[in-house]
């Protein structure tokens, strides 16, 4: 079983993720923060990963630390979930379009975190949410999952369809990554034999 759970709790923030990366796309979330829930249940309903999250930040300073420190928790167990990464097809990638907005999106479960983040939003908030954060988001699931991804926006207006496409189009391309091809189950995706480093 490809599961994990992960507790964190610092002055700032006490989070908890749960997670089946084999599971049909239930979600149980709970943040705080209203958009935040609506993009972390697309995650999870897009990637077919089972997705349990509570979260109590300190929401009266911003939202800053709740919604960074979400990422890093969520990325955390989908490495721990992932294990010696054994069979997994390590690369995907989608290209989603929402009503006027098109964006692309590659992963490599390389165990070498970066992102690659060329979006920008026709307004600085979703509600009451920053748009800068969504950044922050993707840099931590990316640097605690060990995840080489690139989000791109091609074009858009709306900034809700902008944002919306990245976390679906994350959530599809981890989808195809995480997947077990049972011509290699035993073996790690690289001619190394380990992935990390320059593999």
């Amino acid at each position: 079983m490809r599961t994990a759970t992960i507790e964190r709790k610092t002055r700032e923030t006490e989070i908890l993720a749960s997670l089946d990366l084999d599971g049909t796309g239930a979600y149980d979330i709970d943040t705080g923060i209203g958009f935040l829930d609506h993009m972390l249940e697309r995650f999870s309903r897009h990637s077919l990963i089972d997705l349990k999250v509570r979260a109590v930040g300190d929401l009266h300073v911003d939202y800053h630390h709740t919604t960074e420190d979400t990422g890093i928790v969520i990325g955390s167990a989908i490495k721990r979930a992932l294990g010696d990464l054994a069979g997994i097809q390590r690369f995907g990638s989608a290209i989603i379009p929402m009503d006027e907005t098109l964006t692309r999106v590659a992963i490599d479960i390389a165990n070498r975190p970066y992102l690659i983040w060329k979006v920008t939003f026709t307004r600085p908030k979703i509600g009451d949410m920053d748009t800068e954060l969504f950044r922050e988001w993707f840099q931590a699931l990316a640097q605690n999952a060990g995840l080489c991804l690139h989000i791109e926006n091609l074009y858009g207006e709306n900034s809700h369809h902008i944002v919306e496409t990245c976390f679906k189009g994350t959530a599809r391309s981890l989808r195809d990554a995480i997947c077990i091809d049972e011509r290699i189950e035993d073996l790690v995706p690289s001619t190394k034999g380990v992935l990390g480093d320059d593999s």
